[in-house]
């Protein structure tokens, strides 16, 4: 199989996975609930299709088309073409799909490349199983999504100490088949309309815990993972009217594993910390959000058109105080392009010939979950009680009411009153619907908690070594440091000691 079309994805979907809505086991290719977020991901198939020669490139082994996202980067110019195959993915949502099949895939391709961590640490076989489905993840093209984050519910202990060691994800047998897990992960996006599950490491696990220290990857419709999904925000809606929940809804679920059998063959770490605690590391930063990041740019750009079109639409486009708000978001936007481009120039090999991003694209981490959701602020300010006088496409084809809504409903500057209307459904729909809610949600913690990340980076500069300005300052001025107190008490008992 080459790269799929979003029939075949859509055919993929036709097993006996058990996916619960509520009360309900559903059928999730039969549930007109999934109608719109499964035609929605099935347009990224065709998209990817449609945009071959940015989306798209010849597999080495097989000289069939594979999406640019698996492959495996050594160079500067695969940097490049990765970057446009991401930013051209990210456009068919505007940013508003977070966890499209490319996002998966370069964890999984990030992870493959670094051979060298499996070798240092591991028996060589679970980098060999870990190649070969990637490989078959290639050949497939399949839809790939995680469940990575553990079942911690008493914040009061460790993640996995107290009642959560029996929520989290764990290995409760080995067969000769292969491990028997239990527990549940949190939060798998895509979910019940992904076909793979892909478990891997993300905080690291301290010693004694190694039951938890567990990758792997196995269809969603294996027996005994149950998908316990959130409330559906998908609508059924024309795309004038709902341009993202009609389409977009990736729905999220707690995934259940109840005693689950991992064939061995797709075991990719049991229990060895030091792979589990140094591949995330390894590669998240300069592989992984290298895709977050573009798609982020992606979303930001068209934020800041949306407001744009807004302000046109009820003439505060000259105001001083509104171009202040969308210079704001114009700033949001080139900051993350910058550190995007320095992040691509300065990519180097992060070990075994991955070619990686600098490190410093961490940056975006801490900073556009706020981003993300200042800029809902900004609409919701911006768009006022416009975000709520917003008549459908088909109520202006009535013959009686629409004159009516074209005669009162009209945008300033000469917009027509269903361009009016569209703009600030499209607002309200990215900022402020359920879908909108979610997705601002989404952006505040799918790279995990602000505060982490920000820990993270300071512990990285302490490592590093950048420190020592504020000494630098004195020394430069020929002003010896004060010393330390326990320095200070071992002058001052060299200064009473016996006189000769």
């Amino acid at each position: 199989m080459t790269a799929r079309t979003g029939a075949e994805y859509k055919a993929g979907l036709a097993d006996n996975r058990e996916v619960w809505l509520g009360d309900q086991r559903i059928n999730v290719l039969e549930h007109p609930a999934f109608k719109g977020s499964i035609e929605g991901m099935a347009g990224y198939f065709d998209y990817q299709n449609k945009y071959a020669a940015d989306c798209l490139m010849t597999d080495p082994e097989t000289g069939s088309a594979m999406n640019v996202s698996l492959s495996l980067p050594k160079s500067a110019e695969d940097i490049a073409r990765r970057h446009r195959a991401f930013d051209r993915l990210a456009r068919y949502s505007n940013g508003m799909l977070g966890r499209t099949p490319d996002y998966v895939n370069v964890v999984l391709a990030g992870h493959v490349s670094r051979k060298d961590i499996f070798d240092k640490s591991g028996d060589p076989v679970f980098h060999e199983r870990i190649a070969a489905y990637h490989r078959e993840v290639i050949e497939k093209d399949l839809a790939l999504t995680h469940t990575i984050v553990h079942a911690a519910i008493d914040k009061s202990v460790g993640e996995l100490q107290g009642m959560n060691e029996e929520l989290t994800l764990r290995v409760v047998d080995r067969t000769e088949e292969g491990l028997i897990v239990r527990g549940a992960k949190m939060l798998a996006t895509l979910g019940p309309i992904a076909d793979e599950l892909y478990v891997y490491p993300a905080v690291p696990i301290q010693p004694g815990y190694e039951e938890y220290a567990l990758s792997f990857a196995i269809p969603v419709a294996t027996p005994g993972v149950v998908s316990v999904c959130r409330d559906h925000y998908g609508v059924d809606a024309e795309i004038v009217d709902k341009p993202f929940s009609s389409r977009f809804d990736e729905q999220d679920a707690v995934i259940i594993f109840d005693d689950v059998l991992i064939p061995w063959e797709r075991v990719f770490i049991d229990g060895n910390l030091s792979v589990y605690n140094a591949l995330n590391a390894g590669t998240a930063t300069g592989n992984t959000q290298q895709q977050t990041a573009i798609r982020a740019c992606v979303k930001l750009e068209f934020a800041y058109d949306l407001c744009v079109q807004m302000a046109k639409a009820t003439a505060t486009d000259t105001k001083p105080e509104t171009a202040s708000i969308l210079g704001e978001i114009y700033s949001y936007l080139r900051i993350a392009r910058a550190v995007v481009h320095s992040a691509e120039v300065n990519a180097s090999d992060w070990g075994n010939g991955a070619f990686f991003c600098h490190d410093d694209i961490s940056a975006l981490r801490t900073m556009m979950p706020l981003w993300m959701a200042r800029v809902n602020d900004i609409i919701k300010s911006m768009g006022s009680h416009n975000l709520l006088a917003t008549p459908t496409a088909a109520a202006f084809q009535d013959a009686r009411l629409g004159p009516l809504l074209e005669k009162y409903l009209p945008g300033a500057n000469g917009i027509p009153a269903q361009e009016r209307a569209r703009i600030f459904r499209t607002a309200w729909d990215f900022a402020g619907s359920a879908l909108g809610s979610r997705n601002e949600l989404y952006e505040r913690f799918y790279l995990g908690s602000v505060g982490r990340a920000r820990g993270l980076d300071h512990r990285k500069a302490q490592a590093k070594g950048e420190t020592g300005a504020y000494r630098a300052l004195f020394e430069e001025a020929g002003i010896d440091p004060v010393p330390a107190p326990e320095q200070q008490d071992l002058l001052s008992l060299q200064g009473t000691g016996p006189r000769a």
